[in-house]
């Protein structure tokens, strides 16, 4: 008998001659696409996967699954990657790796294939999730196998072989960018983008309005959390409202795109210690990151979040580099679910042209205290006692400048 190989496959010029190469080499194939809310046809990548000859083709519907146990996790720990990106695509890879593993144990598979390069980040995210889901599954990875590179040295060599074994193809030798799309967001990557100095063309962006083309009016929306989750959108101006977590992130992509929210062109580092371009869109996340953020401002005590956000770069770092199923993100995650307890509230915003405007919040956990906090009521702080606050505060400074007096060390 063939030994059967489940293969992650998008229907697309690579993972289809990857199909045909691996039944080449003799395996039974077993398609898996992943349904993440990419708004293709994935009827006719199916259809595609079983022409080139696959024995089974898989359609999951993963989009469910993707906004509540890996985009709103995220958005609870306001994870963002150096500082700017969200993370659309390496919430997602562990999410297929997961799913693609299932397959393989249902279809007594021993082997589990991808079509990520040698250079970059995917090929750890599918590989991590496989070993650590399943340790004794395979893994092909074609791209880092010396007969498949030796055989396939660029895009014209797939084109060719596509060609000769009469895989339909769309492709042409010249591509100006290479796109991953999802709930979350689109990437854009490759080809025209490899020179940092070149502008992305207005042209590319396929879910967002350009700022400038944006409506000349605000939206105003409401969005509702419970323990840091996103439990209830409300548009103020036509009344919409959206309370079921997919529905709830599409209707937020779908406000986000038309007002021009969500556009980043960035050089990020990937895992394999190589610098890339990439340009995003991801209007949804990119509220609901905002808006978190606001409401955490009011009901989150000050040591938690510092704290908190000591572990944020860290968070988002395992998520880059494919460590979801991990012992550590486990910890991690244990302390943001903790820190948002009491993450209860509304964030009220407003989106135009390109911006999320913070408009007002308020939690019935809010530690915000109008008498405290105020230039014009005197009760419930005696501004007396800062006296002694600031005089303790300040012995270590005066201890730490004497000494450098005397050794002539300068300070500041």
């Amino acid at each position: 008998m063939k030994e059967k190989v489940v293969l992650a496959y998008s229907g697309g010029l690579d993972t289809s001659c990857i199909l045909k190469w691996l039944i080449d080499k003799g395996y039974e194939v077993i398609a898996f696409i992943a349904d993440l809310g990419q708004n293709e046809d994935l009827e006719a990548a199916k259809q595609k996967a079983l022409h080139c000859g696959a024995s089974k083709a898989y359609i999951e519907d993963l989009r469910e699954e993707f906004v509540t146990n890996y985009i709103f996790p995220a958005i609870k720990a306001n994870a963002v990657y150096e500082g700017r990106y969200l993370l659309g695509t390496s919430l997602a890879r562990p999410l297929i790796a997961k799913k693609q593993v299932e397959i393989a144990k249902k279809e007594g598979a021993h082997y589990v294939a991808h079509g990520a390069t040698g250079k970059g980040n995917d090929q750890v995210r599918f590989e991590l999730t496989a070993y650590a889901l399943e340790p004794k599954i395979k893994v092909i990875a074609p791209w880092k196998t010396k007969e498949f590179l030796e055989k396939f040295k660029g895009r014209s060599d797939l084109i060719a072989y596509a060609k000769d074994k009469g895989i339909p193809v769309k492709a042409t030798a010249s591509k100006p960018y290479s796109t991953d799309a999802n709930l979350m967001h689109i990437s854009y990557e490759s080809g025209v983008l490899e020179d940092p100095k070149n502008p992305p063309t207005e042209d590319m962006f396929e879910w967002t309005k350009s700022p400038k083309n944006a409506p000349d009016k605000e939206t105003k929306i409401e969005i509702h959390f419970k323990q840091g989750i996103p439990v209830k959108v409300v548009n103020k101006e036509d009344g919409a409202v959206k309370e079921k977590p997919l529905e709830l992130f599409q209707y937020l992509n779908k406000i986000g795109a038309e007002n021009g929210i969500g556009r980043i062109d960035i050089v990020e580092n990937r895992f394999v210690g190589i610098k890339s371009r990439g340009v995003y869109e991801t209007p949804g996340a990119t509220i609901l990151r905002a808006a978190h953020m606001d409401l955490e401002g009011v009901a989150m005590d000050r040591e938690v979040m510092h704290l908190r956000d000591s572990l944020i770069p860290k968070f988002a770092e395992l998520v880059y580099y494919g460590f979801w199923f991990s012992p550590e993100m486990d910890l991690l995650m244990t302390v943001i679910n903790k820190s948002q307890e009491l993450i209860d509230g509304v964030v009220n915003l407003s989106l135009y042209k390109g911006n999320v405007n913070i408009l007002g919040r308020e939690s019935p956990n809010s530690l915000y205290n109008k008498d405290l906090s105020s230039m014009d009521i005197a009760g419930g702080f005696n501004q007396q006692d800062s006296e002694g606050f600031i005089k303790i505060n300040a012995i270590r400074l005066m201890a730490y400048h004497e000494i450098g007096k005397k050794t002539g060390a300068k300070h500041g």
